[in-house]
């Protein structure tokens, strides 16, 4: 199951999570508030499921689920690693393991720099300024385990 990233209920979605109450979200479409707790629903269940079939297509065993902020905390059998799913409205669904590595050394180094600031923007975090994609990594995991 794919995500509709330009879909209005993720828009919908993506504005909540943002933090603007429904009644709001409602006013900005000129439609009712119901309306958009209705698609709200639907984009819960929508996002639930598909990160559940994407914990269960790369073996992570499922810790927590929150589909409002679009988050999975989970264990990765294969690897033996925490590991997470989060839906990005930038990137689209994305998963992330917990690991050591030589990030100077990567060529994806600017891709996670990247990918992990967008997210926290998203999120409305703040992070510590460093060019560790890993300890941004964990920095940014670590808040979104106090929210989920």
């Amino acid at each position: 199951m794919f995500l509709p990233l330009n879909d209005k209920q993720f828009e919908f979605w993506k504005l909540r999570r943002g933090g603007l109450p429904n009644i709001n979200i409602a006013r900005s479409f000129d439609i009712s508030k119901k309306a958009v707790s209705r698609a709200l629903i639907t984009m819960d269940e929508r996002i639930e499921k598909t990160m559940l079939e994407m914990a269960h297509s790369n073996q992570i065993e499922v810790e927590r689920v929150n589909s409002e902020r679009g988050i999975l905390f989970g264990h990765s059998v294969p690897f033996n690693a925490s590991a997470i799913i989060f839906v990005s409205a930038r990137h689209g669904m994305q998963v992330w393991y917990e690991h050591e590595g030589d990030c100077g050394a990567c060529n994806r180094y600017t891709q996670c720099i990247e990918l992990l600031w967008d997210f926290a923007d998203e999120m409305k975090l703040k992070l510590e300024k460093t060019d560790d994609p890993t300890k941004l990594a964990d920095e940014l995991f670590g808040k979104l385990r106090d929210m989920a």
